[in-house]
């Protein structure tokens, strides 16, 4: 018994050693994984703590990277100005010279018609093979008829070849003729300026030299061009106030310093001795670079002397009034001048010293100096060219304004002369491209607007081109056009041309206007495409004239139906806006149709990125509108099963998106979701409810009960673009909004 005991007791006791083992196994096991696991987490908190540091690192060398640079504008600017005087010396000299056109014109290249058509080879029209005589006899008969079928085919085609390569030479040797003498003309009018600056003549000279300071390269961005001469024959003596930069030329910072306690840019301040003293010294260079251009544009010996008046405008801080200062004044004769090296003077001691002219000692407090020699004591005649800045297009008289366009159109190679101001049909301009290939008669409508032109006027353009008989129609406007107007023209012979884009074709040509009080804005000139998700609505196009120098360039007709950027449509029909007559009859309609037949609710959102601007700019069934009316909910026209009425102009500038939004309408519809909602899409109505385009949609998809359709975004310029949404949301509209930054209760 002892031993059967002892042995149930040994068995029990080895397994409990078995069983203190196991558990101290699983606890060294349990501590191993506590040990790797603090060890993962530390080397995962290392590793985050060096990424951080080196996302700081890097953000710290980003922003002081950009204030690098911005440092180094300043002082590119500022090296600009300190070598005005010696880079202007090395542009090249304006003359007469350079006004004459070669008399040479493109050569004759009639491309394709120019080659032979080929004519077919017998040796490739052996008969078939046959087991008879009679066989052989038919298949020879037959392989002579395939010959003699394609021989007279490509005579025939031969033959159309030489005809049209006639015609098109004699189309192109009567262009060529009226190029060339289009050409002589002008070099006759060339030589006979060059006589007229020979003789004396004072508003030949005056005109002449005038263009000296406009042409010249040695300006930089920024200068402005305004001159007023008059010419004493007697004496060969130029006299003229030429308008010279402001102190606001000179950059007010001489730096830009990143400060990482406050992740703040701060700008460096340039000393004021210094800026003081760097826009004198501009203002002497100034006077000495436009004087070094003026004599040495001087071939026939017009110019003996030179008195030379610079004015710098602003406000006159006395009075509070704009006006001109006289800051310099200096008289040089040619012979004193050319002793000079002006590359290695000193401006300021060169104008007050070696020509023992004036300068003012504070120019940046306007202090004045008296004018040596004015133009008025010359003689009546005195000429001004310029008008100190660009003039502004809104406020120009409507006349004048269609004599600019006409003007332009001139700039670009075309005929062009402004109608008569009754009985021409609505025609301000009627231009002529000359090229014989893709020229043709243009008529052109002017609209110095304020608001958005309704696609009414374009219509009515579009018939009265139809009913003229002319090649194109194009619409120029100090305003803009809505989506209806851009998807009226498109295809058709219309091109579309905006404040914006005015603006920038006049600067093209040398030409000059400004819309408003502001900077005038660049717009880059693309060609037009269709209405697509994910691509412009509109896209910009400009008039296009014929390169002068070939017959087959293009001419001002350029890709019909072409059109500029979108400008925001009119304001909305709420009894907030009121618009004038024209901007109330232009708003867009955005109708939505889908297939399937849960009931929706479509919303809109006006937000500034990501987030709306606010509750109440979330329109809905019970936010029909906007605050100002901008955005509302609207009846449905036929073939729609909701509608939003859009006023893209009266919206905030805060706005850079309108967001469209389909929701599944719990009370209706409780347990349905957006399987069925496919075939969706955006209607784009004119005034009148006709559909113009349609915006295709994402489908929905199962277990979603919200969808994001799309968005019109704002871009730099002011146009908009329609971007496809598809975003679904399970939760509904609420959990739609929130993503919005609306929180619903």
């Amino acid at each position: 018994m002892g031993r059967r005991s002892g042995g149930l007791i040994g068995v029990w006791a080895e397994q409990q050693r078995v069983a203190q083992r196991q558990r101290e196994g699983q606890h060294q096991a349990v501590l191993r994984q506590q040990r790797d696991a603090e060890r993962v987490q530390r080397a995962y908190e290392r590793d985050v703590a060096r990424m951080q540091r080196e996302q700081k690192a890097a953000y710290r060398q980003r922003r002081e990277a950009d204030a690098l640079r911005r440092t180094q504008e300043l002082d590119a600017r500022v090296q600009v100005l300190e070598g005005l005087l010696a880079a202007g010396c090395r542009t090249p000299a304006f003359s007469v010279d350079g006004l004459r056109r070669a008399e040479t014109v493109e050569p004759f290249s009639p491309g394709p018609l120019g080659e032979p058509v080929p004519m077919p080879d017998q040796r490739f029209y052996q008969p078939e093979a046959a087991w008879t005589a009679s066989g052989r006899a038919q298949a020879e008969r037959d392989a002579r008829a395939r010959f003699e079928r394609d021989w007279y085919a490509a005579q025939a085609a031969e033959a159309r070849r030489v005809e049209q390569l006639a015609a098109y030479r004699r189309a192109y040797d009567e262009w060529a003729a009226a190029r060339l003498a289009e050409i002589r003309a002008h070099n006759r009018g060339v030589a006979g300026t060059e006589v007229a600056l020979g003789g004396g003549d004072p508003e030949t000279v005056v005109e002449f030299f005038s263009a000296v300071l406009f042409a010249s390269t040695a300006w930089p961005e920024g200068f402005p061009r305004e001159v007023s001469a008059a010419y004493e024959p007697g004496r060969r003596r130029l006299v003229l106030d030429w308008d010279l930069p402001g102190y606001d030329l000179v950059p007010e910072a001489k730096g830009v310093k990143y400060l990482p306690s406050t992740d703040q840019e701060k700008d460096v301040p340039r000393p004021v001795t210094q800026r003081r003293a760097l826009y004198r010294d501009v203002l002497a260079q100034s006077v000495l670079l436009a004087l070094h251009e003026l004599f040495r544009a001087d071939r026939s010996g017009a110019l003996d002397a030179v008195t030379l008046n610079g004015y710098v405008g602003g406000v006159d801080p006395a009075t509070g009034l704009a006006g001109r200062v006289c800051v310099a004044s200096v008289a040089v004769g040619r012979d004193v001048f050319e002793r000079l090296n002006l590359e290695f003077v000193r401006a300021v001691e060169c104008v007050t010293g070696a020509l023992a002219g004036r300068l003012s000692a504070k120019p940046d407090e306007r202090l004045a100096v008296a004018p040596l020699w004015t133009p008025e004591q010359v003689g009546a005649d005195v000429v001004v060219q310029g008008d100190g800045e660009e003039p502004d297009l809104l406020a120009m008289d409507p006349i004048a304004f269609e004599g600019l366009v006409a003007q332009l159109f001139r700039a670009r190679g075309l005929q062009a002369v402004t109608t008569q101001r009754s009985n021409d049909g609505g025609v301000d301009v009627e231009a002529l491209d000359p090229d014989p290939i893709s020229g043709g008669s243009i008529l052109v409508q002017v609209k110095r607007y304020r608001n958005t032109v309704p696609p009414s006027a374009v219509r009515d353009l579009f018939g009265t081109v139809q009913s003229a008989g002319a090649n194109k129609g194009v619409l120029v406007t100090t305003s803009g056009f809505g989506p209806g107007s851009y998807t009226f023209a498109n295809g058709k012979p219309l091109t579309l041309i905006s404040g914006v884009e005015l603006v920038d074709l006049l600067h093209q040509h040398g030409l000059r206007g400004r819309l408003g009080s502001g900077t005038t804005p660049a717009s880059p000139v693309t060609s037009a495409s269709p209405v697509t998700s994910g691509s412009p609505v509109t896209s910009a196009a400009s008039a296009t004239s014929a390169a002068p120098g070939s017959p087959a360039a293009s001419g001002a007709s350029g890709a019909s139906g072409s059109s500029a950027p979108l400008t925001s449509p009119g304001a909305s029909a709420a009894p907030v806006a009121t618009p004038t007559a024209e901007a109330d009859a232009d708003f867009n309609l955005l109708g939505m149709d889908w297939a399937g037949s849960a009931a929706l609710d479509v919303c809109a959102l006006v937000c500034s990125g990501q987030r709306v601007l606010g509750d109440e700019w979330f329109v809905f069934f019970n936010n029909p509108s906007t605050p100002d009316g901008s955005v509302a909910m609207a009846a449905a026209p036929v073939g729609d099963r909701a509608a939003v009425r859009v006023g893209f102009d009266a919206l905030p500038s805060a706005a850079d998106r309108l967001v469209l939004v389909a929701a599944v309408d719990p009370e209706v519809n409780p347990d349905a979701d957006l399987a069925g909602f496919t075939d969706a899409g955006i209607r784009l109505r004119d005034d009148a409810g006709a559909e113009l385009d349609r915006l295709v949609v994402s489908d929905g998809r199962p277990g979603e009960t919200a969808l994001v359709l799309g968005s019109f975004r704002r871009r730099a310029g002011g146009d908009w673009d329609f971007v496809l949404g598809g975003k679904g949301y399970r939760g509904g509209l609420e959990e739609l909004v929130g993503d919005f930054g609306i929180d619903v209760e």
